[in-house]
């Protein structure tokens, strides 16, 4: 028994390892809706959040509170009101929203102070601060429609909440704003998540929501989920839909993602509260789950082109010469230059992979994966490997595969299984290399 456990934890803690150091010292804001507190989930997310905010990461919690509020306006006998997404808050409204913020920051804070026996929480120490970081301004009149109290966020106090953070605090935000006159105004906890994201920098924008996340085809429910959507790509795709109204429209969180991304956060991420241990799964995994959103002006991610062809020469010749890859000429690489993924940094190209595909087999060869050393061991070559699967998928392909002599673990542990190499196409064992005895390894796209 005790062998079979250390071979499953010591490989998996290994895993997990590395994105426990990179995530050390980050800044996460969480949305999380009032959707997901009426499910019944706070307490394993309130669990996942000490957990989390223990290796080190900066925590600003967002609460959400629709259902919670439209539960006190029908006890009221009062109905709720929307126009454009938004809930029309009226003096009634108001008060039945500051009663459910009231209750819900109650039981969030109660939630972080118990050190519940045999679970993440035992012995932990969450200190939980609240306090008026955000300066509301009033919706006004929108095609003729009054908002009322409902606001939206004018200013974030910055400092204040990285004074918190600093004092090592979780602070936790209810979907409230007041304008410098003492005027309360109902938010929404995606506009609050998102304003304090952007004023904070933030590294992660998380919004644990109904929606699974963006799909590959979202007229199919039952397609993949888009685990990785580039902004460019993000945005084009919301201007095709019609506007989103409903939480459980992915365009309703995906909006905001968008917007944050824009703002200058790294990376924004739309999660199914649905889903055990969500938040864990896409911080600390390599694939994660639900959809990010990134910014690829970061990365300088994009397709390759006939200007791009010495600089992919320029780090693909070291490993030819070593004998990692396969030699390719100029000729070669002008011609299938469109086949090429770089990465760059100021016109530098610092990392590229290619992808040959074999459309009659529903498959395709990743070639040519290399990152300069300079700048190794960042993530470049798993964000090359994502927008390869991307390209794959485009193409209609089902699986994508390698030849390797060296990497072959890289792989393995990024989802490649091996195979013997009377697998490959036919068009490509034409071409294998008997001699070289590269090793086949296939991952299948689901």
């Amino acid at each position: 028994m005790s062998d079979v456990f250390n071979f499953t934890f010591v490989p998996w803690f290994r895993s997990v390892a590395p994105y426990i150091h990179k995530h050390r010292g980050n800044t996460l804001v969480v949305g999380v809706s009032g959707e997901a507190i009426a499910a019944g989930k706070l307490a394993l997310i309130a669990q996942d959040l000490a957990l989390i905010q223990s290796m080190g990461v900066r925590i600003v919690l967002v609460h959400g509170f629709r259902p919670q509020v439209t539960e006190q306006l029908q006890a009221k006998g009062h109905t709720s009101k929307y126009s454009h997404g938004m809930r029309i808050t009226d003096s009634v409204t108001l008060d039945c929203a500051q009663e459910a913020a009231g209750q819900l920051r109650y039981e969030i804070e109660a939630a972080f102070s118990q050190g519940l026996p045999n679970t993440p929480m035992a012995g932990a120490t969450v200190r939980v601060i609240s306090g008026n970081f955000i300066t509301a301004r009033p919706v006004g009149l929108i095609d003729g429609v009054d908002f009322m109290h409902s606001g939206l966020v004018r200013k974030v106090d910055t400092l204040g909440l990285q004074r918190s953070l600093d004092f090592g605090a979780l602070v936790l935000l209810s979907p409230f704003g007041f304008s410098p006159t003492g005027e309360a105004f109902n938010l929404t906890m995606e506009d609050v998540a998102t304003s304090v994201a952007i004023s904070l920098q933030a590294d992660k924008l998380v919004f644990l929501a109904e929606s699974p996340g963006v799909r590959v085809d979202m007229n199919d429910p039952e397609s993949e989920i888009d685990t990785e959507l580039p902004l460019a790509n993000a945005k084009k795709m919301l201007a095709e839909w019609p506007p989103a109204t409903q939480p459980s429209e992915p365009g309703f969180y995906l909006k905001h993602c968008i917007r944050a991304c824009e703002g200058g956060v790294d990376r924004s991420h739309i999660l199914p509260f649905a889903v055990d241990g969500a938040l864990l799964l896409e911080i600390y995994t390599h694939d994660g789950i639900g959809t990010m959103v990134v910014d690829e002006k970061l990365e300088s991610l994009r397709e390759a082109t006939m200007d791009d062809v010495s600089g992919i020469l320029a780090i693909i010749e070291p490993l030819e010469t070593d004998g990692t890859l396969v030699k390719r000429d100029r000729t070669e690489i002008e011609r299938d230059a469109g086949n090429y993924t770089i990465i760059e940094h100021d016109g530098v190209i610092f990392g590229c992979a290619a992808l040959y595909p074999y459309p009659e087999t529903r498959t395709g060869e990743m070639a040519a994966l290399t990152v300069s050393a300079q700048a190794q061991s960042q993530g470049d070559g798993e964000r090359l490997l994502k927008r390869i699967e991307s390209r794959a998928r485009a193409q209609g392909l089902e699986s994508i595969f390698v030849l390797t002599t060296r990497t072959m673990h890289w792989f393995l542990k990024r989802g490649f299984q091996q195979v013997n190499p009377d697998w490959l196409p036919e068009a490509r064992k034409r071409k294998y290399n008997w001699d070289r005895r590269s090793q086949v390894l296939v991952k299948k796209l689901s």
